[in-house]
């Protein structure tokens, strides 16, 4: 095919610079060592099992997991190597942090050190490799407040999602797209097989208002509080019901392609606060999977919410923070925002979720 007039990623991240007479272009080197490592990782998903790639890490024949207890995959390993290597090197980073290490990644001594932080989900949706099912790397840029030149604390990467200053995410799908927020928008690029480049392809994603479809983990909804019940029993009754409108329901089981889809044609997705475990107040990680995913979605004209609050104003206190997440089309997400504010006079009942209902309590 014939090279068209599209931006490359590099082009754009020059054009950006440019608007910052005072930069120093490290900001730009990172987002590219970024984009690099997602294209190593769009290669080995793609080459799957031919590559040997598919099933869980083992060492010293024994299946290996992460710091949250989750049986690891070989790609998961392989994705989050190839994110230390090609960002450990080029003196953007004071540090690094990801699902799949338990404490902070220090810079080896023999490079030099920058003043960002790094923090990413390397391989979202890793329990949907072996079925072919989307999946993507997520990842957010903060600015480090400690001094330079020596060992990154957890301290130092618990900051608010409105702190970041770049997000994205790759989506590992029919096509490789990169996902980007610098705080001025969102933008899709589309990679090229046979350039090898990151190009231009969506401007400016706005997420629409309204919607007619979202997206939960129906299998607990026993477990959801009264307002969650509330608002998915309002869509359930479609025309004859309050919302006077049919809704669908979508769930892939991967966020980033949950999120691609609302950033393409709108919706709203739900990993609620919950009671099934006591001990963790959510499913999704704070630091890593919803800040970004919520920078991003905000960035686009949708909004996101813990259904309590603004998410991107939580303070996190731990590295691996779990938290209830909800976040697509505003209208909804504010309409979910409301039934968490009314007042817990009466519990909700509705037939849908009644002894005999749909979903039995």
């Amino acid at each position: 095919m014939p090279i068209t007039k599209r931006s490359t990623l590099t082009q754009y991240l020059i054009e950006e610079r440019r608007r910052y007479p005072g930069a120093d272009g490290e900001f730009n080197s990172l987002v590219l060592d970024v984009a690099l490592a997602c294209k190593a990782i769009s290669n080995a998903v793609a080459q799957g099992e031919l590559a040997g790639l598919h099933g869980d890490h083992v060492e010293a024949d024994m299946h290996t997991t992460n710091i949250q207890g989750e049986t690891q995959k070989k790609l998961d390993v392989l994705s989050n190597n190839y994110f230390i290597h090609t960002n450990e090197w080029s003196g953007t980073l004071a540090g690094m942090a990801s699902e799949e290490m338990e404490h902070p990644y220090q810079i080896p001594s023999q490079y030099p050190r920058g003043k960002y932080l790094l923090v990413f989900d390397p391989l979202d949706g890793s329990s949907n490799i072996d079925v072919n099912v989307s999946v993507g790397s997520i990842f957010s840029i903060l600015r480090c407040a400690g001094k330079q030149n020596t060992d990154v604390k957890e301290a130092d990467f618990l900051q608010k999602g409105s702190k970041q200053v770049a997000a994205g995410y790759a989506l590992y799908g029919p096509t490789t797209m990169l996902i980007l927020t610098v705080g001025r928008g969102v933008v899709g690029f589309t990679l090229d097989p046979v350039l090898g480049e990151f190009m231009l392809t969506h401007e400016n994603i706005q997420i629409p208002a309204d919607t007619q479809e979202f997206a939960i983990n129906a299998s607990n909804s026993r477990f959801w509080e009264a307002p969650i019940k509330r608002y998915i029993a309002e869509c359930l009754e479609g025309k004859t019901g309050p919302r006077e409108k049919e809704f669908n329901m979508r769930w892939i089981a991967s966020m980033v392609a949950e999120a691609h889809r609302i950033l393409m044609r709108g919706g709203v997705f739900m990993y609620p606060r919950d009671s099934k475990d006591p001990s963790k107040p959510g499913r999704l990680r704070l630091l890593y999977e919803a800040n970004p995913i919520g920078f991003i979605i905000e960035q686009a004209g949708g909004r996101v919410s813990t259904g309590h609050e603004a998410l991107l104003d939580v303070t996190p206190t731990s590295l691996h923070q779990r938290i209830g997440v909800v976040f697509g089309s505003a209208n909804e997400v504010e309409r979910i925002e409301s039934y968490h504010k009314m007042p817990r006079t009466e519990a909700f009942h509705s037939p849908l979720f009644g002894e005999r209902g749909l979903f039995r309590e």
